[in-house]
């Protein structure tokens, strides 16, 4: 049998391949439509996949706007990489970039974070003080990792005493790594889980656990390691058809499922992890631990009058249409990306399909003419099950299934393409969609 890390040019590669990069690009193509004249002032609060892209797209769509750009980040970092990372199958400098290189000409940068948003007086202010007016806000603005909700944890930790935090960055993944080879050697328990707030890529957890359990098997140390995973409720994942093929693929695979426990503390002098539980609290020993903490709107946004009074109030998401993605109390306002309150959509395909929806209303409404175009809650999960295969999950805001490419890539199934498309495919259309192209 032929290798199945065997990589090496083949027709099925290379239609998969080509699949891959099609179904990510589909629904939110390049910008084709003539140029709009306006002189409105746009406000975009965060540089990263969701603001770059629309900063991209309105500069190509809108002639003599004034679009100014805040956020203190210097590095853009592609965070679809970072599992890849954490799995040692791709270095830290691979989803590092600078974020200058992908903003376009005429777009005014302002290298600080905002410190408040005020929609009433529709002006944003900066660190230094500065006050940016606008007609129109984006909030792009990502989410904060709580780190602090986890007791006894800081990021000093990582890479120390089989501690692990994948999510918190390039380096951090790269020490991940670093953590989960020496136990994949030297064995023990290891634990992974989610936390119980919304989050970006909430397959993700999924994916370390999978590859983890890969590894060892590839090393031949599978039998001297425990793999449990720690679920915030009753399910694996959002989509009870999903949640039950992982079910069964962990029983296959001895992954032991827990079900109501979401991490609480940690005590990386004794190795002990306490999982809050409906019957209380429990305590667990560990060698190895993945750390991924409570995800929540960043404090400015919080602190903005824009988040849901009645839903996630702990987590403070934005009040947004779920279908036009504009505010429902401040109409010059509208969300992209993980910031928006929506009941899915926190990954970079779902910011992908956000775009042409939040540029058709806002250009649109500058146009004075109707807009059309409408989000569905289309997320996209490559979830990777073993080095070189994953399942390619795309779905909607009503749990539907949306394939792509029916007959080609099944959902379902652990497949090669889909691996590339993780792999290989996801990252050029990821820098396709910052530029607008996408």
């Amino acid at each position: 049998m032929a290798n199945q890390l065997d990589f090496n040019a083949t027709r099925r590669g290379f239609l998969g391949l080509a699949a891959g990069s099609a179904a990510l690009a589909a629904g939110g193509g390049a910008v084709q439509a003539q140029r709009v004249a306006t002189s409105a002032r746009i406000a975009i609060v965060g540089a990263g996949a969701g603001g770059t892209a629309i900063a991209n797209r309105l500069a190509n769509r809108l002639d003599g706007a004034t679009i100014t750009i805040i956020d203190g980040r210097q590095q853009h970092w592609y965070q679809p990489g970072f599992t890849l990372i954490a799995a040692g199958l791709k270095p830290a400098k691979y989803s590092v970039s600078r974020t200058a290189e992908w903003l376009p000409e005429g777009v005014e940068w302002v290298p600080e974070f905002a410190t408040e948003i005020d929609p009433e007086a529709n002006v944003v202010t900066t660190a230094s003080g500065r006050r940016v007016a606008y007609d129109y806000l984006i909030v792009a603005s990502g989410l904060t990792l709580d780190w602090d909700a986890i007791e006894g944890f800081n990021l000093d930790m990582v890479g120390q005493n089989g501690v692990t935090a994948h999510y918190a960055g390039p380096q951090y993944a790269e020490l991940s790594w670093r953590e989960l080879d020496r136990f994949v050697e030297r064995g023990g328990v290891g634990l992974f889980g989610r936390p119980a707030t919304e989050m970006k890529c909430a397959g993700a957890p999924l994916k370390i656990t999978f590859l983890a359990d890969d590894i060892a098997r590839r090393r031949g140390t599978r039998d001297q390691i425990e793999v449990i995973y720690n679920a915030q409720n009753q399910s694996l994942f959002g989509l009870p058809i999903v949640h039950h093929k992982v079910r069964q693929l962990f029983d296959e695979r001895d992954i032991t499922a827990r079900y109501d426990h979401v991490l609480k503390a940690v005590d990386g002098q004794r190795k002990i992890a306490t999982y809050a539980t409906p019957n209380g609290d429990v305590e667990t020993a560990y060698d190895f631990i993945n750390v991924i903490p409570p995800q929540r709107a960043p404090q400015v946004v919080r602190d903005s009058g824009l988040s849901w009074a009645d839903r996630w109030v702990d987590q403070g998401w934005i009040e947004v249409d779920m279908e036009t993605l504009r505010h429902l109390r401040y109409p010059n306002v509208f969300g992209v990306g993980d910031i928006n309150g929506v009941p899915k959509g926190k990954t970079a395909a779902s910011a992908k399909f956000h775009q042409p929806v939040v540029e058709d209303h806002l250009v649109s409404e500058i146009a004075g003419r109707e807009a059309t175009k409408t989000f569905s809650g289309y997320t996209s999960c490559p979830l990777i099950t073993r080095v070189g295969r994953a399942m390619l999950i795309e779905f909607d805001y009503n749990n539907n299934l949306v394939p792509s490419f029916p007959g080609i890539i099944a959902p379902l199934e652990e497949l090669w393409i889909s691996w590339l498309m993780k792999e290989i495919a996801l990252k050029p259309t990821y820098n396709a969609m910052l530029r607008g192209l996408a």
